[in-house]
């Protein structure tokens, strides 16, 4: 009987068949004992968690990672605090000069789409407690950044049913103008509203909703010009978690990824009348956004879909070279969010969260046309949901809530150090923010010898995904609940 007992504890299902055979009643009845005691506690344990979680009033919200946290205030926007705050904004007030010439934040993720601002010096030194905002007002959902165009900065957000365009005057925070119309994208894990951030181009601005609507407003009284919706017009399905690519301008179109079949996954929409100029590839879509960049001496159009990274020629969309890169397959599944970060004139790096990690390719030029080809894979950088930058070789990024290094040459990691919960990185020169998924602002040297962090704070209150933006020395941060403008001259 010994040895039969040995055999269940090593191996289960063979042990019980030798005891159901030598028919050793007394370890069977502690057996059976054992499992019902476990299917009695387990569902007892949940219910009385839930009760006690009820009874103290606390909310399940989550935040990027697992499990989900507790929180005394889930992370919901008051619309009546917003709308209070608009009525109570003085109606007339110096009027703003139109935008004019290059908008020096056109967009998701700054002027080259890679995080970065390097067109004036930021301060590298933040009081003991933290930058004092120049104005913080109530914010509608969602988890849309900035475009910044002089003093206009504008954003897209939920309003109860409605998703809203809106523009601010960035030196207080007044409401210039907001367009609204009927939109409400629902997500129980990953919360409600838009997405995309929208994007500034001659006196225009374009946003793109989390149900797919794609519009073409003047960017001083908010007047749409043209509107489509890019998941209809396209035949594509709405992802889990909405349509999030932000749109690019590309000289006279503005790209898309709708992910529709039959050669509609990338699209390019004349900017001034919206209609469309050519649609490519088959590929359903992720959550990542086209990019505009330079690849072994050519200019293309970087983009990533369900299952590949791709480069398409801007002027017709013609698919010059692809290489796999599969997170997750189907349409519930949660695809690539992350950009694909550029390393060198030839290389780029991806990288995921759910167990892919990150990978560094190599693109060439042949007469033949060009190659991908992976230079190095590692686990060492998983991206949810936040993009790395680089910085002189180096590449920074959050490996799921942590901070870590990498050697963009070899994938070898330097360091791996501070928790940042899922929020998002920009960097001025060798000064990353990061904005974490608290709401607070942290100051980051960028040094591959160690990790040194100077400063943090809480800048806003809630879970916080959105990115944060900067021009003329101002960085502006906001959630589903809160925006604030931080004064960051030197």
């Amino acid at each position: 009987m010994r040895t039969n007992r040995i055999w269940t504890l090593l191996f289960p299902p063979l042990g019980l068949v030798r005891l159901w055979r030598a028919k050793d009643i007394r370890l069977w009845r502690r057996i059976l004992g054992t499992i019902g005691i476990l299917f009695y506690l387990i569902p007892y344990t949940i219910a009385v968690g839930a009760l006690v979680i009820w009874l103290l009033g606390l909310e399940i919200e989550w935040r990027g990672g697992f499990p989900p946290a507790l929180t005394w205030h889930k992370t919901h926007p008051n619309y009546d605090a917003v709308e209070a705050s608009r009525k109570a904004q003085a109606t007339t007030a110096a009027a703003l000069p139109p935008p004019a010439g290059e908008a020096e934040w056109p967009g998701f993720r700054g002027p080259d789409c890679d995080g970065r601002w390097d067109r004036q010096p930021i301060a590298s030194h933040w009081p003991a407690g933290g930058l004092r905002p120049l104005w913080k007002q109530p914010i509608g959902g969602g988890y849309a950044s900035f475009a910044i165009a002089g003093q206009r900065a504008f954003t897209i957000e939920q309003r109860r049913d409605n998703e809203a365009v809106t523009a601010y005057d960035l030196r207080n925070g007044r409401e210039l103008w907001a367009t609204t119309y009927p939109a409400h994208f629902n997500e129980m894990m990953g919360g409600d509203g838009p997405r995309a951030t929208p994007c500034f181009s001659e006196g225009k601005v374009y946003s793109l909703g989390a149900l797919g609507d794609l519009l073409c407003l003047d960017a001083v009284n908010g007047k749409v010009i043209w509107q489509v919706n890019i998941l209809k017009d396209n035949q594509a399905e709405l992802l889990r978690w909405g349509t999030s690519s932000s749109p690019l301008i590309v000289n006279d179109k503005v790209i898309v990824q709708p992910g529709g079949p039959d050669g509609k996954s990338v699209v390019a929409y004349d900017k001034l009348s919206g209609k469309p100029i050519w649609r490519v590839l088959d590929d359903a879509a992720a959550y990542s956004s086209p990019v505009l960049t330079q690849l072994a001496g050519e200019e293309q159009l970087l983009v990533v879909t369900e299952r590949r990274a791709a480069g398409l020629r801007p002027g017709d969309g013609a698919l010059l070279w692809s290489t796999p890169w599969l997170v997750m397959q189907g349409r519930m599944a949660p695809h690539n969010m992350a950009q694909p970060l550029l390393l060198a004139s030839n290389r780029f790096l991806l990288s995921s969260s759910y167990g892919k990690g990150c990978e560094a390719v190599e693109i060439s030029r042949a007469p033949a046309g060009f190659s991908a080809r992976t230079l190095w894979k590692n686990m060492a950088l998983k991206n949810h949901f936040t993009s790395s930058i680089l910085w002189r070789g180096y590449v920074y990024g959050l490996d799921e809530d942590i901070l870590v290094c990498l050697d963009a040459q070899t994938g070898e990691r330097k360091w791996k150090d501070g928790r940042y919960g899922y929020g998002q990185i920009i960097a001025s020169g060798d000064l990353i923010i990061v904005l974490c998924g608290d709401g607070q602002l942290a100051l980051v040297k960028a040094a591959p010898d160690r990790f040194q962090e100077w400063s943090r704070f809480q800048a806003i209150d809630g879970k916080t995904w959105n990115h944060p933006a900067i021009a003329g020395g101002k960085l502006l941060v906001r959630n589903a609940v809160q925006m604030a403008c931080f004064d960051l001259s030197p």
